[in-house]
């Protein structure tokens, strides 16, 4: 078996080199809906090469997953699939079924963008990617287990013994994502589908994960399909960029014309919907976005000025803003009660059988005023989730006091009715929608069941409610119909939204409510939490990896590692002049919306880590 690869750097080869790996001509895709059909994709033509990365991008519902799944006929039942779609030269389309089955996972593998639903609830990992590698080589079992164990390394899951041996509903959100990344690369596949491959992953994993997909492409040649709404990525990984909308491309080209000299106006205004570092700021430059904490060497126009001198005056710049907005923040929000209090908080999870339990969160201490928005970021198992599970009363609070809406819930695990008075008060937006909606339910129901539950509303109150929820996270009302399996995981986090929303809580707990969304539809979701803001008040507690988006939306931010709350503050306090070198190396590992500012953070993001080893 073929060596796997390391995470070493390596020149990346120029765009257009190397062989035709996937040729897609003519490719439509129609799903039969009401008795008619419905245009997916509408005449695609692509190619890549290898060692070339593809990004293909686009709005939620544009067709991008769509098309890409039925390269392998990955397709449900009521869809037609038209075109020609070779790989290295051979026909997929229209072929039988056994040969299809022995390209997927050896000559194309994907990564999907919903771990929880892709993985198989009922067999570990380890089983799992021992099972992909023993059916497409002819090795023995403990050969496949050594393989896997490496896999499970090379993607820097923490425990790789213990993450081999776990259930997927075991591992967090992130490293659930990493597993199944481990799955997809254990045959090293000549084509690399990655959906969305970096969706539920913290900023400094998502950075190894680039690194570790870019050297994928460079040391076995591999070409790679990426679908995604996060422009940083593209920005970092593709070398030509295909915009979708409706079904449609509507602009092809390399990664610096599409970033730099857009045709589109659909281009143009999907690269303006994208979130970055300093668009909240103060200041508002985009040059001033984390230079003023990490170092102004990723400016290749100040070399000529000493850069203890421009760090310096950057950081005199930054605690000046950072004091400002303090100030401001204290007069404006800090007002009355708070609506969430963690005073010395430790949480945990119980025991079960033979697991012991596992204290997840220690010593948090974290307050929340009505109309304010705190941002909770950190790594993939850093706690954040846990406390805004807590915050809710899923979860039980092991020390500390914790009080939610003026009500301590530190003991209401024994006081259900406690509970159940104070969840009226709050609503939550989950991290995987798939998963937390009910399938069996039409989303209009989905929305209205807390309000009639709740006694709010019923009959035509009620569904006048509906609709007006699903006009507010930009859904048709003809939606409300439709089952969660018909809609794309974007319009589904909208629903998640919605149901969330419905009650008018006091406090939000948001467990990465934009994950999912493409930017475009991001921007406005990230709108329409400031619009209900002014108008309701709530106070949320915003869960997210991405801090870009907390940038744009938290008035304070909490940076948590490993269990504990490790710095807090004012936003242009924590984003503009961190303290702590663990939220330094969090900020350079944000990518940003353009090729050539994005490569100079990943170089400045090495030199941290050189030097923090």
């Amino acid at each position: 078996m073929t060596d796997f690869i390391t995470l070493d750097p390596a020149p990346a080869p120029a765009p257009g080199k190397g062989a035709t790996v996937l040729e897609v001509r003519d490719l439509s895709v129609d799903f039969g809906v009401d008795k008619k059909w419905v245009p997916a994709a509408i005449g695609l033509n692509y190619e890549v090469r290898a060692g070339e990365v593809l990004a293909i991008v686009g709005e939620s519902g544009s067709g991008k997953s769509a098309s890409s799944m039925a390269l392998l006929g990955l397709l449900p039942s009521n869809s037609r699939v038209s075109g020609s779609v070779k790989l290295a030269g051979q026909e997929l389309l229209g072929g039988n079924e056994a040969n299809i089955r022995s390209v997927r996972g050896k000559d194309v593998a994907v990564i999907f963008q919903e771990p929880m639903t892709a993985l198989n609830p009922v067999y570990t990992v380890g089983a799992q990617i021992v099972e992909t590698i023993r059916l497409h080589n002819e090795v023995s079992p403990d050969q496949a287990r050594e393989r896997a164990l490496r896999m499970l390394e090379l993607v820097e899951l923490p425990d790789p013994e213990k993450a081999y041996k776990s259930y997927p509903h075991q591992l967090s959100g992130g490293q659930r994502q990493r597993a199944m990344i481990a799955q997809s690369l254990s045959c090293d596949p000549k084509l690399l589908i990655a959906d969305e491959p970096t969706t539920a992953l913290d900023v400094t994993v998502q950075a190894e994960i680039l690194d570790l997909m870019r050297n994928l492409r460079n040391k076995l040649d591999s070409a790679i399909v990426l679908i995604t709404h996060d422009m940083g990525v593209v920005a970092d990984l593709a070398d030509r960029i295909a915009v979708m909308r409706r079904g449609l491309i509507v602009e092809t080209g390399t990664a610096a014309e599409i970033f730099h000299n857009p045709q589109h106006e659909y281009t143009r205004a999907l690269l303006a919907a994208v979130p970055h570092l300093g668009q909240g700021g103060a200041a508002n430059d985009d040059d001033v976005d984390v230079t003023a904490a990490l170092a102004a060497a990723t400016h290749a126009d100040l070399d000529a000025v000493p850069r203890s001198e421009l760090l310096r005056r950057e950081r005199e710049n930054a605690a000046a803003l950072a004091a400002a907005a303090s100030a401001a923040s204290t007069a404006a929000k800090e007002q009355g009660e708070p609506v969430l209090e963690l005073t010395d908080v430790a949480i945990e999870y119980p025991k079960q059988g033979r697991v012991p339990a596992f204290r997840a969160v220690e010593g948090a201490n974290l307050a929340i005023y009505p109309g304010q928005v705190v941002g909770l970021v950190g790594e993939s198992g850093s706690g954040k989730t846990t406390i805004g599970r807590a915050a809710v009363g899923l979860l039980p609070v092991a020390a500390g006091t914790m009080k939610v809406v003026g009500q301590d819930i530190s003991a209401a695990k024994k006081n259900g009715r406690q509970l159940h008075e104070m969840r009226r008060h709050v609503g939550m937006v989950f991290q995987d929608p798939s998963s937390s909606l009910n399938p069996r339910l039409p989303i209009g129901e989905s929305i209205g069941e807390p309000m009639f539950l709740a006694g709010v509303a019923k009959g035509a109150e009620l569904q006048s409610r509906i609709e007006a929820l699903l006009d507010q996270v930009e859904l048709p009302r003809d939606y409300r119909n439709r089952y969660p399996h018909e809609l794309s995981g974007g319009q589904k986090q909208r629903v998640g939204i919605a149901r969330a929303l419905s009650l008018k809580p006091k406090l939000m707990v948001a467990d990465e409510p934009t994950s999912a969304l493409d930017v475009s539809v991001q921007a406005k979701v990230l709108e329409l939490f400031q619009n209900l803001q002014k108008e309701l008040g709530f106070a949320c507690l915003f869960v997210t990896h991405d801090l870009a988006v907390v940038d744009v939306l938290a008035d304070r931010i909490c940076v948590m590692q490993r269990g504990r709350i490790v710095e807090q503050g004012t936003r242009d306090q924590i984003l503009r002049n961190p303290q702590e070198p663990y939220t330094q190396r969090l900020l350079a590992a944000v990518p940003l919306p353009d090729p050539e500012k994005q490569r100079e953070r990943r170089e400045l993001r090495a030199q941290l880590l050189s030097g923090a080893s």
